[in-house]
């Protein structure tokens, strides 16, 4: 059987440094915590994987370190390392590909309520040999899910990440290289202040239960200042 692994990306939850296109639409540590509670969503979904082994990849020292030695019990933990968002996962891919893993995955923190079948159908479609690289596509035009079997850098160099264009240069680098890509059904992040108006958050079979408890607990009109930028 091929060995898979499944990446997430995540960061602590420091006010004022996660979140931070939802500030000031929430308080930078009402923003911290409802990251808080999409990274803890995220764990407990995804430690429910069958056959898939975890590694969580985090941003940041120390004191990130410590923090996530005390939420990964059973699950590999490791420090992100590079310069940008596509070299650092293109670091992280190279590292577990290197322990034998024979199919990959990433994603990250920002999509909570994302149904576990899409990162099982992401392994599957790996399996077709015509297909190299998976996309989960991501409402803003980025991707939710990077799947692959082998590392190809060319997905990773000269993508505008953190841009509306993420998804379309990926597939135009990956037809370029001869990458032959498949797409998952489309998803959502939660990034902006209407993202948390998204009533499948709130749905009670989502496996989001803190994000979902933060949304129900704690906004309110208050919470929202429409008239920011």
């Amino acid at each position: 059987m091929t060995k898979k692994a499944l990446l997430i990306f995540a960061k602590e939850p420091v006010a004022g440094e996660v979140k931070t296109r939802l500030i000031p639409y929430l308080s930078p540590e009402a923003a911290a915590e409802l990251y808080r509670c999409m990274l803890m969503d995220t764990l407990s979904k995804t430690a429910t994987l069958k056959d898939v082994d975890l590694f969580l990849f985090y941003h940041g020292g120390a004191e990130a370190a410590a923090y996530f030695d005390g939420l990964t019990e059973g699950m590999n933990f490791l420090p992100q390392s590079g310069g940008d968002l596509g070299d650092r996962m293109k670091r992280a891919f190279r590292q577990v590909f290197e322990l034998g893993y024979g199919s990959a995955a990433v994603i990250g923190t920002d999509s909570p309520d994302l149904p576990l079948a899409y990162i099982g159908e992401a392994f599957l479609k790996l399996e077709d040999e015509h297909v190299q690289a998976v996309f989960g596509p991501s409402h803003d035009g980025g991707y939710y899910l990077l799947g692959l079997k082998r590392l190809h850098g060319e997905l990773f160099q000269g993508i505008a990440w953190s841009s509306s264009t993420v998804l379309a240069d990926s597939l135009a680098a990956a037809g370029k290289g001869g990458i032959g890509a498949a797409l998952l059904a489309p998803w959502h992040d939660v990034d902006t202040a209407n993202d948390l108006l998204r009533p499948e958050l709130l749905e009670s079979a989502n496996g989001a239960e803190l994000t979902r408890a933060f949304l129900l607990g704690r906004m309110s009109p208050d919470h929202f200042n429409t008239s920011s930028p």
